[in-house]
């Protein structure tokens, strides 16, 4: 039985680790080859290839520092010399530095929006001749910072508020080349990300969502990736511009949070 991306080429950016890793693994096991972005970590981002592999499909692996349009357009090159085409696009890598607002400085401010904003704006420019008339999907990843005001999240929170807002533009745009574009938008999720964030906090943050959580418990990344699948197959044809929180309800019930 075919899957449900079979035949179809995906780019996913950071795609070594955590959540880019199990998006890149959960497309090849429905029938995509991959290309596996990394920015420092090249035997990871090797290793998220081998896997896709022995899965019997296709993977390139890509280097690219995201805060260059230059290295961007380098990685695009490849694909399209190797491939020619692109079905999905997955804006998944981000960047930032945990502080108070007070505590920030330009660099900080640069980085961020630079991976999470503009690299999607280059990005999408290049997937545009690359997935015209073939029903292009570009996906890109939020978090819940980007609507609720967590400690030290200002700098990625108000980037993820502004890729969301870059979504729906262009969803518009892209439309009538039949492309989609959709967010997601993850609740709690148990990564080396979060787990950096959380600090020495980590387990009384856990337990503090989970309290807070209608499911009763933290995410995984194969859940954000099987929601990834679901926006890149054609289950999802007549979705864009939209916003979907996996959250397993986590921001239903924020009434704020001790350990945050």
């Amino acid at each position: 039985m075919a899957g449900l991306l079979e035949g179809k080429k995906a780019f996913i950016t950071g795609s070594g680790r955590g959540i880019g890793r199990a998006t890149a693994l959960a497309m090849a096991r429905e029938g995509a080859d991959v290309v596996v972005h990394y920015r420092r970590d090249k035997e990871q981002a090797e290793a998220t290839a081998k896997e896709i592999q022995a899965l019997g499909r296709q993977a390139l692996t890509v280097k690219a520092e995201l805060e260059s349009q230059e290295e961007i357009n380098a990685a695009f090159d490849v694909i399209e010399q190797e491939w020619g085409s692109l079905d999905i696009f997955v804006a998944n890598a981000a960047a930032s530095a945990f502080k108070p607002i007070d505590q920030l400085k330009d660099y900080h401010l640069d980085k961020t929006y630079h991976v999470v904003v503009h690299s999607t704006v280059f990005a999408a420019q290049r997937c545009i001749p690359l997935m015209e008339g073939r029903n292009g999907r570009i996906i890109t990843m939020s978090s819940m910072g980007s609507t609720y005001t967590l400690p030290r999240y200002a700098t990625l929170g108000s980037a993820k508020a502004a890729l969301e807002s870059l979504t729906r533009y262009l969803a518009s745009e892209l439309g009538p080349k039949g492309i989609t574009v959709n967010a997601l938008n993850p609740g709690v999720v148990d990564t080396e990300s979060a787990k950096f964030y959380g600090g020495d906090n980590y387990d009384q943050y856990n337990a503090d969502v989970i309290a807070h959580t209608p499911l009763g418990r933290i995410g995984t990344v194969e859940e954000i990736a099987d929601a990834a699948v679901f926006l890149a197959s054609d289950l999802s044809r007549f979705i864009t511009g939209q916003v979907i929180r996996v959250d397993g309800g986590l921001t239903l019930m924020t009434g704020g949070f001790e350990s945050f």
